[in-house]
Parts: structure tokens; sequence; C-alpha cells
């Protein structure tokens, strides 16, 4: 009997993501740096880590790679690249540097990886950056992804706990490629969904960054593989909650179909296991649930901004070209971290 042949998509993207409660199980138990120039560290649970060199300059630093969640190795490398620069622009960051990181089956055709590294070079430098070297190694799976270095002015960094109250909250990408994808991988997925899920999920968050900049943004970050919900929570803390109005949500339309059918993925069950009692819902019917603890790959940014602000802010950002919109409001703590009706 032949080989057993390699599946290049077996189910990937943040989804593959361990688990928030595993996560910080471990982080927990970790020592902290007492390095007053490290503006931000794995303990703020932040996009990306920042680290001051002058009084007007720093470095933003992450990386990120998972195994491919779409059968074309070129928007595969694509949406992985755009994934891992997305956390620079969550900061309020510029891209300098990346690196490559690969894994790679030995017996899997090389000109896959070819087109695996095109599409996330051709994203960096959409980025502005330059693709500087890289690291790979022989497994038995396919994951690719991005080591980014990018800079910063220390006073204009965007964390992610920063709210004020009052603030409104904008999100800048649908929702719901988790589900699509898991329903593409059933040969369930309509070509429109998978189109307007591709399209999202290449798109780089420079543009919506640039805009945000503009106007009075207080917190930032992006919505990956913890969901819609598990990183707003991570962007309330302990000092505050948010009300999220459930008609203004922006996501793929044929995500109701798709979890009607349960084309649902564990890493979402994880995200809602992970928040109980931290979040209610009113009124709230269960596909919307899903959908907001669905694991985004390549997902929007979640913005905190100033309410007299949003209107120019989310016009700018519509101009983009993907559904957006402002989909609650930050409001001292009040039980719940969030409450959506």
């Amino acid at each position: 009997m032949g080989k057993e042949p390699i599946v290049f998509c077996k189910g990937g993207g943040c989804t593959a993501k361990l688990g928030p409660g595993a996560l910080s199980h471990v982080l927990e138990k970790l020592p902290r740096f007492d390095d007053p120039n490290l503006l931000v560290g794995f303990d703020a649970s932040d996009d990306a880590a920042v680290y001051r060199l002058t009084d007007e300059l720093a470095i933003v630093q992450t990386l990120d790679f998972f195994p491919p969640m779409v059968e074309d190795p070129y928007v595969f490398g694509q949406i992985a690249a755009a994934n891992a620069l997305s956390d620079i622009y969550a900061m309020g960051g510029d891209v300098k540097t990346a690196l490559n990181i690969v894994c790679f089956p030995e017996a899997m055709d090389l000109n896959i990886l070819g087109r695996i590294l095109q599409g996330g070079s051709e994203k960096v430098q959409e980025a502005g950056g330059v693709l500087a070297g890289g690291h790979s190694i022989m497994d038995t799976d396919v994951k690719y992804g991005l080591s980014v270095t990018g800079v910063i002015h220390p006073d204009r960094v965007f964390a992610n706990n920063a709210c004020r109250a009052g603030d409104v909250l904008i999100l800048t990408k649908p929702l719901g490629v988790g589900i699509v994808c898991t329903a593409a991988r059933m040969g369930a997925a309509s070509s429109e969904a998978m189109d307007l899920a591709v399209r999202s999920m290449t798109t780089l968050n420079r543009y919506a960054s640039e805009v945000v900049r503009r106007y009075r943004t207080h917190g930032c970050t992006d919505v990956t593989g913890f969901g819609f919900l598990g990183h707003l929570c991570e962007m309330m803390g302990e000092e505050f909650s948010a009300t999220v109005y459930r008609e203004r949500i922006p996501y793929i339309p044929a995500c109701e179909e798709y979890v009607e059918e349960f084309y649902l993925t564990a890493a979402a069950q994880r995200n809602r296991n992970h928040l109980q009692g931290r979040v209610a819902f009113e009124n709230v019917p269960f596909i919307l649930e899903e959908i907001l603890f669905d694991p985004q790959t390549s997902g929007g940014l979640l913005v905190s901004m100033d309410p007299a602000d949003a209107e120019a802010a989310l016009g700018q950002l519509k101009a983009l070209g993907l559904p957006c919109g402002v989909v609650g409001e930050v409001t001292e703590r009040c039980g719940h971290t969030v409450i959506v009706k």
C-alpha cells in the first residue's frame, strides 16, 4: 500500500490557538520583568510587546503562526501574514521588518511552500515592511507565520486596556470567518460567503489603524482566536463593563445558516466555557452567541474611541469596503464584564 496522502487543510488559523483558560494558567506562573522600558509585556494580555529605546522611539514585537484554514497555499500565506502583521497595527505601530516561521512536511511538494511564502511576502511588502529572513523546520503538518518588528512613539501606544467609560466600541471587520471556514471544510460554504471571509482575512489592518489614529482612540485590540467576546473582556479588565448591541454586530450573513447546521468549532466552545459568568445575554439568539464566541483569523480591530469622533471615523472605515460598525459602549463596572442585548 502507498503512503497516506498529506492533507493541506485540516482546520487551522486562530482556531488552533490554545484556549484562554489553559494559556492564562501557564502565563500566570512566569516571572515578571522589572524593566521600566518594557511598556507592554505579556502580563497585560496585549497584542504585542512594546519596548522603549528612546523618549521618541519604541519597538513593537510580535509573532504568530498556525496551520492552514483554506486550501489555496497562496491565499493561506496571505492570511497568515496579515494575521501576524495585525498585532503591530492593533498597538498603533508601523511595520518595519518580518521573519518567516515555517513548519513543512518533508514529503510535500516544495512548490506549495513557494506559494505560501509568496503570499506572505506580498503582504509584508503591502505593509511597507521588509522580509528579512526566517527559520524553517520539518514537521508532520504545514504551519506558517511571521515574527514582526514595528516602531511607534512611546506616548502613542494603543494598549488594549486603556478604555474610558463613555467610549464607543467600533469593530472594523465582520465576524464569522471561523464558522465559514468550518463549513467550507465540510463542502457546505457558498462561494459568496467564502469570498467575503477570504477578503476580510487578507485585508491588512494597516488601513483601519491609520484611520483610528486620526481620532481620540483610547484602547485597541484585534479580534482573533479568543473571539469577539474574549478579546472584549480582556479590554474591559476589572475596571469597566461593556454593553454590546446585537443588531449592530457586523457578521457574514451565511453564518446564520451554518450555525443552524452546527458547523461549529471546538475553539468557540472553549471561549464560551472560559467566559462563563462574565458575559450576560439578554434575548440574544443562540446563533448570534456562537458568532460572538467564534474564533477569528486575521480579524478586525476592536476600538474604544471618544464618542464625539465615532461618526467621522466610521465613515472612513466604511470606505475601506468591509462590513464594520459601532457595536457598543464602555461603562463603569456593573456586574458582568459584557452585556449583550
